[in-house]
């Protein structure tokens, strides 16, 4: 069953999780609001998500190295103790992201860093592609929302890649399972990412 931008909004407004577990979760729920949150709470998702306003003063900050010295990638990510910072599944979950943002050359960490006229900019190429047509301007709306989902954020914001080790998640649900399993709030705070002979 599909379902439409507007509901996996409102889920993942009331949950705090990412937009393609949301998605998920309602497709898995015949687009049942309540359901969807009992299904990502026997998950152990909707307890991450619990955890998503607590403070992450701690964490680390790890480089990567590709392509025999032509990407190096610095990224900063933060969790709530030192203690996890220290731990093996934090490093790896650090490194695996720097791998992503090395290999996939994200433009921002979230959506939500995205400047408002950037979007609009976007939804005006959009527009200016699908051309004139006699589609019910409903659908025009959703035909451009879903490309901004799947042909603009999930190009440029890192959170909403496919995890290049399993396309079947995305960056964002990597982070979630590693909340509920390390038990403490995780956030990608800020990314660089050089390549060889790359002008500023």
């Amino acid at each position: 069953m599909s379902v439409s931008a507007q509901e996996v909004k409102e889920l993942r407004n009331k949950t705090g999780i990412g937009f393609m577990v949301c998605k998920k979760a309602l497709e898995e729920c015949a687009g049942d609001l309540d359901k969807a949150i009992e299904y990502m709470r026997k998950k152990g998702l909707a307890s991450a998500s619990k955890k998503a306003g607590r403070t992450t003063g701690q964490g680390l900050v790890t480089s990567y190295i590709h392509g025999n010295g032509r990407i190096g990638v610095l990224l900063e990510i933060n969790c709530e103790t030192d203690f996890v910072a220290r731990t093996p599944d934090f490093q790896e979950l650090a490194k695996n992201i720097s791998m992503q943002v090395a290999a996939s050359n994200p433009v921002y960490v979230s959506r939500e860093d995205i400047p408002g006229e950037v979007i609009d900019k976007e939804r005006e190429i959009i527009n200016a592609q699908i051309g004139d047509t006699k589609k019910p301007e409903a659908i025009l709306l959703k035909i451009v929302e879903g490309k901004l989902e799947k042909g603009f954020f999930a190009k440029v914001c890192l959170l909403d890649q496919l995890f290049i080790k399993d396309d079947s998640k995305n960056v964002k649900s990597i982070i979630t399972d590693a909340i509920a399993k390390l038990g403490e709030n995780i956030l990608v705070r800020r990314f660089v990412r050089y390549e060889l002979g790359e002008q500023d």
